[in-house]
């Protein structure tokens, strides 16, 4: 759909746990970066978790993704299998199968591994949407409801007005390696 609204290259692309969409990325634009969501992988990892062990847990994941470098993250992963595995097992292997899909993100430094870590900014639109649809109960035609969604969605557009923070440097970063890939505006 993408590439048929005219979208002719992606660098990155942050996906969530959907099963297939990695690959259906990679089949449309071949030298796209699939990175998966971090935030959905902790989600995830603590849907194991009890709330008594739940910020012990997010803080041992946080020292693997917040490593400095895939092995300093590699090890973070192995001192968590360490400590956490007999309890839960599913969360490290978990982040083993998803390692490839999981790493991509360390070849940035940090102020543009925030920019590209997480798909909260599209979750944040469609939280939005189901919160002002959810209010209504009920609407009198489908024209109602295209009028709330086009009201909330211009709500939602003023807040995008401030530029990404460390958007700059990651502009740069990009530019210098996707070069050739990148398109010139003169």
């Amino acid at each position: 759909e993408l590439k048929n609204r005219g979208v002719q290259d992606i660098f990155i692309a942050c996906v969530d746990g959907l099963k297939g969409f990695p690959e259906a990325i990679e089949t449309v634009y071949p030298h796209a970066i699939v990175q998966l969501c971090i935030v959905h992988m902790v989600r995830n990892s603590l849907n194991y978790v009890g709330w008594n062990k739940r910020k012990e847990v997010a803080a041992d994941l946080r020292l693997v993704y917040s490593a400095a470098t895939i092995d300093e993250a590699e090890h973070a992963l192995a001192d968590f299998e360490d400590k956490w595995n007999n309890a839960y097992p599913p969360i490290a292997l978990s982040w083993r199968n998803n390692w490839q899909r999981i790493i991509p993100f360390f070849d940035y430094p940090p102020e543009i591994r925030r920019i590209i870590y997480t798909t909260n900014a599209i979750e944040s639109v469609n939280m939005s949407l189901r919160k002002v649809s959810k209010s209504r109960g009920s609407f009198p035609n489908d024209e109602a409801v295209i009028k709330l969604y086009y009201l909330a969605l211009s709500n939602i557009a003023k807040k995008w007005s401030m530029p990404l923070r460390d958007w700059k440097p990651a502009l740069n970063r990009f530019t210098i390696q996707f070069n050739e890939r990148m398109p010139r505006h003169y």
